[in-house]
């Protein structure tokens, strides 16, 4: 795929910088050493900082979010009306008054879209271009390539061993697994959901508190064995697991993990803030009922404020081919309005809002014509992301649609893009490469830049 423009730009070196490295390469420090030094550095600098993905699975309308088209036909308009946000020239849907309310501390990219490279796209093969930045493979539910989240743990666990770097939400995605680099680097799943209407308790913990210590004695045992196989001849995938396992133990064992996840020990005014919200979505019939997401984003607040890098959170099912509109006005958006302005209000109180980006998006946009069931259909050809925090200015539109809605206009941006953008916040190195079970090396990114007129 050739050099992307983030990578040259990292790796681009003045004269003075040519002859630092010639003095250093006599000293025995190679280029690959250098900058393997400065990314390691990088890092180091960067280990208070963390990412939110709301992941708005099934594909969040762009017209009845953050790219309202007012002047456009009523058939492709839809039934709601924009409304002025704080920051002057910027409108929104007027189901979102409370993130309007806030624009001047989150930005919207209205140009977001694929590359031909990325194939003909759906749920499953979306959500996997989304979380890796890579094709995907001829089955839509399995990873070809290593998720976002793997790459970050890859790279950064060993920055907090006391906190898993990477949380799922409740559970897996399609897209988000450690694909060929194995259990070892994949996601730590709460498996509960703070949504449920019992108490939150994720079951690993739960498990723990429960073992006696002659059967944790007895587990270490068993631990100590698998290693001497492992050294009489074990493959690689013992090793992985063994690996995954050993760190799983050691961090349900921390205090510090057991805090994060305490949910009950928020205020009820806090989790209110958030919401509650009761089952209500009988008539959505294309995804069924959505499940109550805002204690999920409080959830994630405090792993971020424990120090988990990367905590991605299922906001499933925006997936409206059928009563888009009153689907979206009595449900999705009042809920999200509420609970997307908490988080950004909250990290902000907390100050944590400029350490932590906060990324909002879905695997595609709805299509331009609403069609005769009242709903929008799949669109992959362009949609809307919300940002917010780590270093983002609040209060800009990056990118624009065409006049309805159905393709990028001005300034472009494709998903890799987003992806450069969360990596070089959190200092991940993308110059590395990984190597598939046949050996054969991978970009972390095929390509993508930093968004940088986010900042």
């Amino acid at each position: 795929m050739g050099g992307c423009r983030a990578f040259r730009e990292q790796c681009r070196v003045d004269r003075r910088g040519l002859l630092r490295i010639g003095m250093l390469g006599a000293g025995g420090l190679t280029l690959d050493q250098l900058l393997s030094h400065e990314a390691a550095h990088g890092a180091a600098a960067r280990r208070d900082r963390s990412v939110i993905i709301l992941w708005m699975r099934g594909g969040p309308s762009q017209f009845e979010t953050w790219d309202p088209k007012p002047q456009a036909p009523v058939e492709i308009r839809g039934e709601f009306s924009p409304i002025d946000t704080a920051v002057p020239g910027i409108q929104v849907s007027e189901h979102l008054p409370r993130s309007a309310k806030i624009m001047d501390k989150w930005s919207i990219i209205r140009s977001m879209h694929y590359r031909p490279e990325d194939g003909r796209l759906d749920h499953s093969t979306g959500d996997q271009v989304c979380f890796t930045g890579h094709p995907p493979g001829p089955i839509p539910d399995i990873n070809v390539s290593p998720s976002v989240g793997s790459q970050i743990k890859r790279q950064l666990q060993s920055l907090n061993p006391q906190m898993p770097a990477y949380v799922m939400v409740p559970r897996h995605v399609p897209g988000t697994s450690p694909a060929y680099l194995g259990s070892r680097w994949d996601a730590f799943e709460t498996q509960a959901d703070p949504a449920s209407s019992q108490p939150f308790a994720v079951p690993n913990l739960r498990l723990l508190e429960a073992v006696s210590t002659d059967r944790m004695q007895d587990r270490r045992r068993l631990m100590e064995d698998l290693d001497a196989l492992k050294r009489r001849g074990g493959t690689a995938s013992m090793d992985s697991v063994d690996e995954f396992h050993r760190q799983a133990s050691e961090l349900l064992a921390g205090t510090a993990v057991q805090k994060a996840f305490d949910l009950d020990s928020e205020t009820a005014a806090v989790r209110q803030r958030y919401g509650f919200f009761g089952q209500y979505m009988s008539r959505v019939r294309a995804g069924g009922d959505a499940p109550n997401w805002p204690q999920r984003m409080l959830l994630a607040r405090r792993l971020v404020e424990a120090g988990v890098r990367l905590v991605t959170v299922d906001c499933r099912w925006w997936d409206t081919h059928e009563d888009n509109f009153w689907s979206l006005q009595n449900g999705f958006l009042p809920r999200w309005d509420q609970a997307y302005s908490a988080l950004i209000e909250d990290l902000s109180e907390r100050g944590l809002l400029e350490t932590t980006l906060v990324v909002a998006w879905g695997e595609m946009g709805r299509t331009p014509r609403i069609n005769a069931a009242a709903g929008r259909d799949h669109w992959p050809q362009v949609m809307s992301v919300a940002v917010a925090g780590g270093g983002v200015k609040g209060g800009r539109v990056v990118g624009s649609s065409d006049r309805n809605g159905a393709i990028p206009q001005d300034n472009p941006k494709i998903v890799q893009d987003m992806l450069a953008t969360i990596y070089r916040h959190l200092g991940v190195d993308v110059t590395r490469e990984t190597v598939d079970h046949a050996g054969r090396p991978h970009p972390i990114l095929p390509c993508g830049a930093p968004i940088t007129e986010l900042f």
